[in-house]
């Protein structure tokens, strides 16, 4: 019976996320821009460990100056997408949803600072850190994944 409602509920539910398509050749074009992503983060030194303790010790602008400047992109990005009601590709409305903050966010962000700072990579390098030969960093997206498992397990009794 319990098996019966999971299949029920799974064909109930719908996700439009695009790693969640079907076909498997509309997947290849995020492959590519994910190694073309990848390739600009080992050029622009964000996969370097010495860069990333270079920002935490504030010895070097660098990695502030990228990070300022992603910044700066996504703020400028969405402004624009809910100023002129910009659509995506497939004509569907851009839905942004405002954002609830909770205490737990800052502790969350202390959090992973303080695992970035001791282990010199964030979640989005990794794949690129460990591509260019950094293998120890396997480690870290090991932990990276424990950690979210253990977040997913125990969100709901959390303080908010």
């Amino acid at each position: 019976m319990k098996t019966i409602e999971k299949n029920k509920i799974a064909k109930d539910a719908v996700c439009d996320a695009p790693n969640m398509q079907e076909s498997g050749e509309n997947l290849l074009k995020y492959l590519i821009v994910g190694v073309l992503f990848g390739i600009i983060f080992v050029k622009a030194e964000v996969v370097s460990w010495f860069r990333i303790q270079e920002m935490f010790r504030l010895q070097s602008f660098h990695m502030y100056g990228i990070i300022g400047s992603a910044i700066a992109v996504g703020a400028l990005s969405i402004f624009l997408i809910k100023k002129f009601n910009i659509k995506s590709l497939k004509g569907e409305v851009i839905n942004i949803p405002k954002k609830e903050f909770r205490k737990g966010q800052i502790i969350g962000g202390f959090i992973f600072g303080l695992g970035w700072a001791i282990t010199g990579a964030c979640p989005g390098p990794l794949y690129a850190q460990i591509g260019t030969g950094f293998t120890v960093v396997a480690v870290t997206l090991l932990s990276a994944i424990a950690g979210t498992w253990v977040y997913g397990r125990f969100a709901d009794k959390l303080p908010n």
